[in-house]
């Protein structure tokens, strides 16, 4: 994901997750707050109760995988941030992606379809 498109300093990611509003899934967790530029913010947390460093590096690299693949169907104007939970490790990209998907819809973020 290009450095745009991410939430780098630390924070914007204390503002996200203290006005942001959550969603939870066995999986991950979403944590949204609309803002002001043209640009949806990507942010990608894995704690050390997913495991060591390899596991939540795995955690983060699965979560940015399944984030990239849908991005254009994502509104613009939205930080947010995706929090890995420990059953992901178990979880393989298509699992992944479906619980994204699910909490994006959820948080309402998600672009309307125009032919519908």
């Amino acid at each position: 994901m290009k450095r745009r498109f991410r939430l780098t300093k630390s924070t914007d990611f204390q503002r996200v997750r203290r006005l942001g509003k959550s969603y939870a899934h066995p999986l991950i967790v979403l944590v949204c707050l609309e803002n002001q530029e043209s640009i949806t913010h990507w942010g990608v947390v894995a704690g050390k109760s997913v495991g060591g460093a390899v596991q939540r590096n795995r955690a983060k690299r699965l979560l940015r995988a399944a984030s990239q693949s849908i991005l254009s169907e994502v509104q613009d104007g939205w930080d947010l941030i995706l929090i890995a939970r420990q059953p992901l490790m178990n979880a393989d990209l298509g699992q992944v992606l479906s619980a994204l998907l699910q909490l994006l819809r959820r948080a309402r973020v998600m672009r309307e379809l125009d032919d519908q």
